[in-house]
């Protein structure tokens, strides 16, 4: 288009198309003067001038506040509300700051006094409405992006006591308590003090138990408090500033295995999480729970090799001695000495802590939204992340050797750092932390807190969220759910899409797995978005040899895929089972020894029959499905290869979706592991469970994807290998 003016995205609401238009810098008076011309001017015709630009869209919104708005929609402002916005500028030179300070003055609103720099973008605060926002054209010119500026903990960490109360008791008057069959996240930790008035409604005395009954169940260091605080309202600054009412959909659990001033035998480790959660089970035997152990080793050196702790850990969830199962979610673990300093680099050779090498548990990293600092002490200090970069804090599995599973599989929030003016420092800060409870709440209610340990509590929080939607959903469809639906942040993505390699790509997911949970996505489909769920079991073996596999037919809207033609769409995979773990290192013939068995998945191809998937995958099998089976299928992020480490796999396929319409069937099939090799103790006769869970996502086109297939029925067909 003419003078650099673009149409930058399009959507459809009720049946009317919205356009976003970007008018580059210099050019929005250019734009004016067609509009102009539209209003007043005829062609000798009789038409107006300019109408296939102007009549093509149908809400002229001059890429302009919703066009910009990169928050939560529910989040943007209505038409009289004054706010707190945070501006991100096309640029990072003092001019357009200038620029925009000036234009701002102009038009009434109140601009922030600091401003952050990142590469090619200024972030500056302004409180305006958002007719303020667009009543200056120039004003506009120098926007790339729009939020709402987020109140930070520091705001109620300098409060007297005195005023925290009165946040906390407004809190509390809002809280409707979580039904007692409710699902729970379970705190592993050093206690949880349950007195809190901002846990009592979620906290039963019967729920709190202690390894050894003699320690008492209460919390004298804080650690398990704060992570219950996380776990049960998320970062409770958003909560305290809002004004609704807080229905809590889920419970909190406690069992102490940390006590103040001694430490337990490393060797014990394992038998300890053990018997904690049997004593949370005996007591609540049918509560489903999200297990969260927000603890670790201070050390890395396995370096990915199982330990007895994570071994245990694996065990626990695979249900190996009681056959029940279970969800854990455990930290990462944090980066020792100098986090902060030489930021990444310093993450990238930190490996992750025992026992966060458990393949079954969910491993959570850190990452951070979090770059506001307003405390005086640290004026002149900056964020040492960007917005949607790695936390600080968040320990990678990059030093592994490549066999190990990817770990983290997700990372949620868990604040940043603060870097002197001259970089020889990095301190922690309130407002980039999380605001949480404080255990001492006679002291006062609420202390920050941060790193991977709140990011696991959040991630426990997520999944416990969607078990009181689902209780029928198994622990390892759960898991597959936190990691299906997880979304890397715009840098993330800019580093993903930038990879070149395999490795390379390994080495990214290494740092943030596949991104941040996205709760709306794991709970619902829509119009555009559909999601499916299969929680089935096989015989992976019979004695030596591999037995079953399954075919689960993909009920698409075959029509309404072909009928989009060339559009591109996005269809994505995840395989969830419990491996039972053999974690001896000696005797190991080949690396998925340590498993049990292992299972994989390969979608049918647009030619191919289902008898030619078939003869493919028992090729695969045979051959323990190490080959790529996408390596003449394009369109798969990752490759069979590399999401065939551990015992999660998942993928993202882009392509067209009169490609995927083809694309009508996915078969999971067996591979070996040590129930067939060592045959001699029967445990080839046992059934392997897995969750399967597979959605496709379309542009907004108007054409609904999932009202045709939300009362078919998928057919599951075993089949001997």
């Amino acid at each position: 288009m003419r003078a650099g003016i673009e149409l930058v995205a399009t959507r459809t609401r009720a049946d009317v198309t919205h356009a976003t238009v970007y008018v580059p810098n210099g050019q929005l008076g250019y734009f004016e003067e067609k509009i102009a011309d539209y209003l007043t001017h005829s062609t000798p015709k009789g038409n107006p001038k300019n109408k296939p630009l102007i009549e093509s869209i149908a809400e002229i919104r001059l890429a302009v506040l919703e066009g910009f708005w990169t928050d939560d929609p529910a989040l943007f402002p209505l038409a009289a509300e004054t706010i707190w916005w945070e501006v991100w500028l096309r640029g990072d030179d003092e001019a357009t700051l200038a620029r925009f300070r000036e234009h701002a003055q102009k038009a009434g609103i109140t601009a922030g006094d600091k401003h952050l720099r990142f590469p090619d973008r200024l972030v500056v605060l302004a409180y305006a409405t958002r007719e303020q926002m667009t009543g200056s054209i120039e004003l506009l010119d120098v926007i790339a992006e729009l939020r709402l500026a987020k109140e930070v903990p520091a705001a109620f960490t300098r409060m007297i006591p005195a005023e925290q109360n009165e946040w906390a008791k407004d809190l509390e008057g809002r809280i409707s308590e979580p039904s007692p069959d409710a699902p729970a996240v379970c705190i592993v930790d050093t206690g949880v003090n349950a007195g809190h008035p901002l846990l009592k409604p979620a906290t039963s005395e019967r729920d709190l138990h202690a390894y050894d009954p003699t320690w008492g169940v209460h919390d004298d260091q804080g650690h398990g408090t704060e992570m219950a605080g996380i776990a049960l309202y998320g970062d409770l600054t958003e909560v305290l500033l809002s004004s609704s009412p807080v229905a809590l959909a889920h419970r909190i659990e406690s069992v102490k295995i940390l006590r103040k001033g001694a430490a337990n035998p490393p060797e014990l480790y394992g038998a300890i999480t053990a018997a904690g959660v049997a004593r949370v089970e005996v007591e609540a035997p049918h509560r489903n729970r999200a297990i969260s152990m927000a603890i670790a080793t201070t050390e890395f050196r396995d370096r990915g090799q199982p330990s007895s702790w994570s071994a245990e850990i694996d065990n626990l969830c695979a249900g190996m001695e009681d056959d029940f199962r279970r969800l854990f979610l455990v930290s990462a673990g944090n980066v020792d000495d100098g986090a902060g300093l030489n930021f990444r680099a310093r993450n990238e050779t930190d490996g992750i802590h025992d026992p966060g090498q458990s393949w079954n548990a969910v491993t959570v990293g850190a990452y951070t939204e979090r770059t506001r600092i307003v405390e005086p002490i640290f004026d002149g200090w900056t964020p040492v992340a960007r917005p949607g970069e790695l936390s600080p804090s968040s320990t990678t599995s990059c030093i592994w050797k490549p066999q190990w599973p990817l770990k983290p599989e997700i990372v949620m929030e868990g604040g940043n750092m603060a870097l002197s003016p001259d970089g020889s420092k990095a301190d922690f800060a309130d407002s980039l932390s999380l605001l949480t409870t404080y255990f001492l709440p006679y002291v006062r209610p609420f202390v920050v807190t941060g790193d991977t340990s709140a990011a696991t509590a959040g991630a426990a929080r997520v999944a416990a969220t969607i078990w009181a939607g689902y209780p029928s959903f198994w622990p390892e469809t759960i898991r597959a759910l936190l990691v299906h639906a997880a979304e890397w942040t715009h840098p993330m993505r800019a580093e993903i899409d930038a990879a070149r390699t395999s490795a390379e790509l390994a080495h990214l997911l290494r740092c943030f797995g596949f991104g941040v949970p996205n709760l709306e996505r794991a709970l619902w489909s829509a119009g555009n978005a559909l999601t499916l769920v299969v929680q089935e079991e096989l015989r992976p073996f019979e004695r030596d040899k591999s037995n079953e596999m399954h075919l689960h037919s993909l009920p698409w809207p075959a029509e309404a895929l072909r009928g989009l033609g060339d559009v591109e769409v996005e269809l994505r995979v995840t395989l969830s089972y419990f491996i039972e773990p053999n974690p001896a290192r000696r005797g190991w013939r080949r690396r998925h020894r340590y498993a049990s068995h292992g299972l994989r998945f390969a979608v049918q191809r647009p030619t191919e029959t289902l008898d030619d998937l078939r003869k493919r995958v028992n090729k695969l099998a045979r051959e323990e499905g190490d080959e790529e089976i996408g390596a003449s299928d394009r369109g798969w992020l990752l490759g069979s290869s590399l999401r065939g480490k551990g015992s999660l796999h998942h993928d993202r396929w882009v392509g067209t979706a009169a490609d995927l319409a083809n694309r009508e069937s996915i078969a999971i099939f067996p591979v070996v592991g040590w129930w067939r090799e060592r045959h001699q103790l029967e445990r080839w006769k046992r059934a392997a469970r897995y969750a399967l869970v597979v959605s496709i996502r379309t542009p907004e086109t108007g054409v609904d994807i999932y009202e045709p297939v939300a009362n078919r029925v998928k057919t599951t067909i075993a089949v001997p290998t």
